[in-house]
């Protein structure tokens, strides 16, 4: 019997073992976590209705994942012709008169900030903010933009299309807590979701994870034609390659702990095939040359846009 067990006497609502005991810890727990979800969803007071101005690509493919949470969303897109269900689409701002907004989302190409956003600016409620991933909008320009509504910027990358993104997250300094958590939250829902301290380090951002599905598409690409001309088909070849470079990103993530060097030396034994290829691969440097090259040359370009 545990601490808590009912005794001789004792009223029926006493519990009948410690397990009863453990079994409603656990649940209070579990209630407690799904209600600081609920806040950090919108559901209380943070961002109930979200209006998500632009919906190409990029739009698209976040909104798919953002739509797990509990907010309303409303977009608004002159080209799109269907929305996802329980979403209201709207062709112009004319559509929408005077609703207000908790958050308004800007997923439009950079030039069109300036000519289309000041119009929305009446649509932010008094406690809203707004989140942007147009790429090279600073958001002293958002901010202005947007009649001096705190902004939040963030830098997505396309394997949110999947929920597998990495976005780098930039809360302006007039960003409350609960509007910083909540965009957090919204884009954790789509990946990885890292917060940075500065549009400078947004831009570095950019250039690691923004532009980085390029680079691994383009390894992946040279990796599998070098083993076509090994001999393997090309079916064969993606296959080997793509299952090859997905598993040894899983062993990596699942020891975050372990140096990416050691866990490269857990695999090549010296004199062997492994050490030979590496020899080969990055045995002057070259390689490691070429990355931190490619990096700088996209964190340039970024900021040439900023």
């Amino acid at each position: 019997m545990g601490w808590c067990s009912a005794q001789p006497g004792a009223p029926d609502y006493f519990f009948a073992s410690l397990t009863d005991c453990c079994q409603l810890s656990n649940g209070i727990s579990h209630l407690n976590r799904y209600l600081k979800r609920l806040e950090l969803r919108g559901d209380f007071t943070i961002s109930r209705n979200i209006l998500l101005i632009g919906c190409g690509k990029m739009g698209g493919a976040l909104l798919d994942h953002w739509m797990s949470g509990g907010e309303n969303f409303t977009i608004v897109d002159p080209m799109l012709e269907q929305a996802p269900d329980n979403v209201r689409l709207v062709k112009d701002r004319a559509a929408i008169a005077d609703d207000r907004f908790d958050t308004i989302i800007v997923a439009i190409k950079p030039q069109m900030i300036d000519d289309v956003l000041p119009d929305y600016a009446a649509n932010l409620g008094d406690d809203g903010y707004v989140l942007s991933i147009a790429a090279g909008a600073s958001a002293a320009r958002l901010k202005k933009a947007m009649g001096g509504a705190p902004v939040v910027r963030v830098m997505p990358n396309l394997p949110a299309a999947v929920g597998k993104g990495t976005s780098g997250v930039l809360a302006g300094p007039d960003v409350s807590e609960a509007q910083a958590s909540h965009a957090m939250e919204m884009m954790q829902r789509t990946g990885t979701a890292i917060a940075v301290e500065s549009e400078d380090m947004l831009d570095r951002a950019t250039a690691v994870a923004g532009s980085g599905p390029g680079y691994v598409f383009e390894i992946a690409r040279a990796y599998v034609a070098a083993a076509e001309e090994l001999g393997f088909a090309p079916d064969q070849a993606r296959a080997l390659v793509l299952g090859t470079m997905e598993g040894t990103i899983a062993m990596a993530l699942a020891n975050p702990d372990t140096a990416l060097e050691d866990l490269r030396n857990s695999v090549t034994s010296k004199g062997g095939t492994t050490a030979a290829g590496l020899d080969a691969l990055n045995g002057d440097g070259g390689l490691s040359d070429t990355l931190s090259a490619t990096l700088q040359s996209a964190y340039d370009r970024a900021v040439e846009l900023r």
